[in-house]
């Protein structure tokens, strides 16, 4: 009988593990699996998940942060967790998340899921993730509370009003309730009013560096203030790194003067530092960011800019709407002068866009898929006597080299017609002001007479084509859908005759 009881107790036991499994912790953040991923979010009101992979780079760099604001949260008694996923083990999660890349960050309010779109740093973090379930805006009643408040977020919002049902103090509510990734405060009090030197309707941004505290000078209006606190949030002079680069894209200003340099060097004492000046003028138009070549997860983006580490000290402007336009400066002269012009050129609309282009090789059409580079293209791919294939690629992409063998059978078959092209280009370091690439491989069919430019989206297969060259530019129309048509007309036909 007691061996019977022991057997039902660890029965017992076994399905209660089941039901509730245990939940391991890391540095105070829960680590999820398939087994306890929906009972976590079922007895929390509020997680923050991360969905990482422990190869990738950018997750190394945030784990210490979220740490870090985990830690905070628990020392808080906040009732919002902070959990973590596996994405390589838990893959059918990560599938089930929509999860495309790492980190990806989902937060889970009553168990309904929504991007996260904060910082990457303990700060960011939990400004985000507080905003998310509370007021838009703290309400400041005494000095001890503001203090803490001042003390809690680097970067903070204060508005200073007569009375928090004014038409001034809602559209502050309105601003603090657009910015998520921002600590918003206010009070009425007449106290904290004298304590911090302000006025009856003014706003002031606290931050630790620069002049401190600044500001607001605009009229009451939810945009305007949203683009100052976006805006004067950042240095004058802000260093891109893995926590920065979500406010740098992120943020209102999309003109951003680069300086790509290298600190070991001293490049920036000598020739950032004394642009300070200019950075201020030019603030709420182009954001001044450095650049360091001493990293070497930055060497993506100097391939983009086609320039080498050799190159350094050197400057680039870029616009980020759209159209991405880059901008190179006539020498490479960093004095404050100089810089200055480039700006004023800038501005001014004199600049013409800097485009990247390989030298033509002399053997570029000796091979059945001919090499296309920025000064053939328009020759080539816009001849209004051929059909011209395009592939648009980049050397690292492994779809792109996956498509190479397919591509070259392709050549080969069409190598002696006499109308259709088959050809290729490079295009990290090879751009057309007409047309810009998003992604790799992009096909495009540039057609005969009219150039009608015709995206390539049928399969990548030898068979497909063929049959896409074959009929002039279109997706061949499938003997299925001939059949479903001819059967619609007939029956068309049938009801017309019965009425």
């Amino acid at each position: 009988m007691k061996l019977f009881l022991c057997a039902l107790f660890v029965l017992f036991a076994a399905a209660a593990s089941e039901e509730n499994p245990q939940v391991l912790e890391e540095d105070g953040v829960l680590v999820l699996t398939k087994n306890n991923f929906q009972n976590v979010i079922a007895e929390n009101e509020f997680v923050l998940v991360e969905f990482y992979a422990p190869w990738c780079g950018h997750c190394k760099a945030l784990a210490p942060e979220y740490a870090k604001a985990a830690q905070k949260l628990a020392e808080d008694n906040s009732n919002i967790k902070l959990g973590k996923v596996d994405a390589t083990e838990e893959g059918d999660l990560a599938e089930e998340y929509g999860v495309r890349g790492y980190p990806t960050l989902k937060f889970f309010r009553k168990g309904v899921a929504v991007e996260y779109s904060g910082g990457r740093q303990s700060d960011d973090i939990i400004t985000w993730v507080v905003k998310k379930t509370g007021p838009p805006a703290v309400e400041l009643n005494d000095a001890e509370q503001a203090e803490k408040f001042l003390k809690d977020n680097e970067i903070a919002v204060v508005g200073f009003f007569a009375d928090k049902e004014s038409e001034e103090a809602k559209t502050f509510l309105s601003a603090a309730n657009a910015l998520d990734s921002f600590a918003f405060a206010f009070t009425t009090q007449a106290s904290l009013l004298a304590k911090y030197e302000a006025k009856e309707g003014q706003i002031y941004l606290f931050k630790p560096y620069d002049d401190k505290k600044t500001l607001y000078q605009g009229e009451s209006n939810q945009e305007d203030i949203k683009k100052f606190v976006q805006v004067y949030s950042l240095p004058l002079i802000v260093d891109f790194n893995h926590q920065s680069a979500s406010k740098i894209f992120g943020g209102s200003v999309k003109s951003h003067m680069l300086f790509f340099v290298s600190k070991e060097k001293g490049h920036v004492e000598k020739y950032v530092e004394p642009l300070k000046e200019i950075a201020a003028n030019y603030r709420d138009e182009v954001l001044f960011v450095t650049i360091s070549a001493d990293e070497e997860d930055h060497a993506r983006i100097f391939e983009f800019f086609g320039m080498s580490k050799d190159e350094i000290p050197s400057i680039r402007l870029i616009k980020l709407e759209e159209d991405m336009a880059k901008y190179k400066p006539p020498t490479n002269d960093l004095s404050p002068e100089a810089v200055k012009s480039f700006v004023e050129d800038f501005m001014a609309g004199k600049l013409k866009q800097h485009l990247l282009s390989q030298e033509l090789p002399e053997d570029w059409d000796k091979n059945p898929v001919k090499v296309l580079v920025a000064s053939n293209f328009d020759e080539v791919a816009l001849n209004p006597e051929k059909d011209v294939l395009v592939e648009f690629y980049a050397p690292w992409c492994g779809h792109c080299k996956q498509l190479v063998p397919i591509y070259d059978q392709l050549g080969e078959k069409y190598k002696d017609h006499p109308t259709i092209v088959i050809a290729k280009i490079d295009s990290t370091v090879n751009e057309l002001e007409h047309t810009k690439i998003s992604s790799f491989p992009t096909l495009k069919f540039y057609r005969k007479g009219d150039n009608q430019v015709i995206d390539y989206n049928m399969d990548r297969s030898l068979e497909d084509f063929i049959k896409f060259l074959d009929n002039g530019g279109e997706a061949p129309v499938s003997e299925d859908v001939v059949e479903e048509v001819l059967e619609e007309s007939a029956e068309a036909k049938k009801e017309k005759d019965e009425l």
